[in-house]
């Protein structure tokens, strides 16, 4: 939940699309009159996730986290990286020229488990697979299997709520 006012504008002239937006120091979520009420409530409280979420990862530079990260533990830089609200399945993301894309769901969880997905994705960045040499890297990092016990306690979470 966020700390903002939420203000419910319910529309006629809406009929199937919800919209929030901050404005004047609240959360304004744009939803279609006449829905019943648990879909409004259901509907409202995914506006209210998604805006925590951007607003959350808005307070991480993610650029810095990365190259220091990569200087540390010797791997290289990505050609850009950003937060994405599209991943929803997967916590990051690595194409072959070297764009790095990371779940904004991560900016709500500790910094060791951004930073041990940010490894994870550097690390492609030197091997594309899975593999023992990439292994290796990832377990360079002393608080990568915690995270990732972190990580799938998190992925159930989701998917029993």
């Amino acid at each position: 939940m966020t700390d903002l006012p939420v203000e419910v504008i319910r529309s006629k002239k809406r009929k199937r699309t919800v919209q929030a937006y901050l404005a004047d120091g609240k959360l304004r979520v744009l939803v279609p009159a006449g829905l019943p009420p648990d879909e409004e409530s259901r509907l409202i409280e995914s506006m209210i996730s998604k805006a925590t979420r951007k607003l959350s990862s808005a307070g991480v530079d993610l650029i810095a986290r990365a190259k220091e990260l990569a200087k540390e533990y010797g791997l290289p830089t990505p050609s850009s990286i950003e937060w994405s609200d599209r991943q929803l399945s997967r916590w990051g993301s690595c194409t072959p020229d070297g764009r790095i894309r990371i779940s904004n769901r991560l900016a709500a969880m500790p910094g060791w488990v951004l930073d041990s997905v940010l490894i994870h994705e550097l690390a492609h960045l030197e091997v594309p697979d899975h593999g023992e040499r990439f292994r290796a890297i990832v377990r360079r990092y002393p608080l990568g299997e915690r995270a990732k016990g972190y990580l799938i306690a998190k992925s159930e979470e989701r998917v029993s709520s």
